[in-house]
């Protein structure tokens, strides 16, 4: 099942997801600007090396196995608890956060580079958000990465929904 959506903003291909959780939106920013929380869904470990949190116009580096190999970002806008935007591999990620009568609203939209990225990302926000979920109820989430079984149904389901494929897919 997808919950994406994909469209396009200011004629760019973005995906935008839409989650609500019991919790506020306070211990809602922690889980997706703090990089110690951000290791138990986010597809990479985050820091921010120049203040070791999210700062509008810092640095933002993104790590899989080495230091920085998953290259870097900027951080585009942060307004806690509401609103943190990062660039990443050409990509934006947009996270925005709204308080509901019980519990908060997070909608995370990805602004993609490429056209043909856009199934392909879908599945991995899939497996990430996910995660997120998980996490936020207090289990641990297996950590997200590669194309899994699960990912591979979420590709599957994204492509027939006729949303933009054709990049490159790793091998699992």
């Amino acid at each position: 099942m997808t919950t994406g959506t994909y469209l396009e903003i200011d004629g760019r291909p973005a995906l935008r997801f839409v989650r609500e959780y019991p919790d506020t939106v306070e211990r809602l920013w922690d889980a997706v600007s703090d990089p110690t929380e951000l290791t138990a869904w986010f597809p990479a470990r985050v820091s921010f090396p120049d203040a070791g949190s999210p700062e509008p116009g810092g640095a933002v580096t993104f790590t899989f196995t080495e230091e920085g190999d998953g290259g870097t970002g900027t951080v585009l806008a942060c307004d806690p608890p509401s609103r943190l935007t990062l660039t990443w591999a050409g990509d934006e990620l947009r996270f925005e956060l709204s308080p509901l009568k019980a519990g908060s609203r997070l909608t995370f939209t990805t602004v993609l580079a490429d056209r043909d990225t856009a199934a392909r990302s879908a599945a991995g926000w899939e497996v990430c958000l996910a995660a997120l979920d998980e996490a936020t109820a207090g289990r641990t989430p297996d950590a997200p990465g590669g194309p899994t079984p699960t990912w591979r149904r979420h590709y599957d389901d994204y492509r027939a929904a006729g949303v933009p494929a054709g990049a490159p897919v790793p091998d699992a």
